[in-house]
């Protein structure tokens, strides 16, 4: 018995199917946390959706930027941009099931292991998040994801502002603030104020950011926080943070951490499997 962390996918399913034959994965036995950018850029994202609907119970998946944006997209609330590779899914004859698994799908999880609390989310917390505040907040969207309704939810859910968080941010604001912090960050300020344009290392930050987990008192640096989304980002592993995106699409590979349930309270040990991807895209990032 196993638990797996896997990093951004992005259409990439041949990665994945090796990947999880690398790990010797049983569907009986292990459990999946994928950590969002299941879909896009990569050049099979039916493959990828329809292998992991298939797990469902057994592969727990969150939803990053590309996947909101495949369900933008199929909801006629955005338009595909240049590189997208979303076509198969949305001419698939399984379309409608496949998108309405996909909005059922999280923002954020929680899991413990060997006495250690672990916060999975896709790109990034905001500083003055708690844990326990992250994931009420990631039910929030949920819930307006899995709504009837949820189309007013997706016309509403682009554009970079607010840019800080607030309590008494209400309605479109409120959610806007969550999905971009929960799928999109990577740099903020000491406020908490949150920065989109630079995709690049920390080292290209702008005057005044930093990454998101080198914000001083944040209020997440007492648990572990698992992410992807940031696939310029490097190595990273430490006892408060472990980045999961190691560039499967554009060159790099497809990792994913293997995590004993059972392990004796104690340092969170670990052991990194990757697989090399094929279908590197030019350089770019979203």
């Amino acid at each position: 018995m196993a638990l797996y962390l896997i990093g951004d996918v992005q259409g990439c399913n041949s990665a994945l199917g090796r990947l999880l034959d690398d790990i010797a994965f049983s569907a009986s036995r292990d459990t999946l946390y994928l950590l969002g950018d299941l879909v896009n850029r990569g050049p099979d994202s039916l493959g990828v959706l329809r292998r992991l609907k298939a797990l469902d119970g057994t592969a727990h998946c969150l939803l990053g930027n590309h996947d909101l944006h495949l369900l933008a997209i199929a909801h006629g609330v955005r338009g595909q941009g240049r590189g997208d590779t979303l076509d198969a899914v949305l001419d698939a004859p399984d379309r409608g099931v496949l998108l309405h698994w996909l909005r059922q799908q999280s923002l954020a999880h929680s899991i413990s292991v060997a006495g250690h609390r672990l916060l999975l989310v896709h790109a990034g917390v905001l500083p003055d998040w708690s844990a326990d505040q992250t994931l009420a907040l990631a039910a929030e969207v949920q819930d307006a994801l899995r709504a009837p309704a949820y189309g007013s939810f997706l016309s509403a859910m682009y554009g970079n502002t607010p840019a800080q968080w607030s309590n008494a941010l209400r309605g479109a604001e409120r959610l806007r603030v969550i999905v971009n912090a929960l799928t999109r960050l990577r740099l903020c300020d000491a406020q908490g104020r949150m920065e989109f344009e630079s995709k690049e290392g920390p080292g290209q930050a702008p005057a005044g950011f930093m990454p998101w987990f080198e914000v001083p008192g944040r209020r997440t640096a007492q648990e572990t926080v698992v992410f992807g989304h940031w696939s310029t980002l490097g190595p990273l592993a430490r006892r408060d943070v472990l980045a999961m995106d190691t560039g499967c699409v554009w060159g790099g590979c497809l990792s994913a951490l293997r995590l004993d349930p059972q392990q004796a309270a104690g340092p969170l040990d670990w052991t990194l499997h990757q697989v090399h991807c094929e279908a590197a895209q030019k350089p770019g990032r979203l």
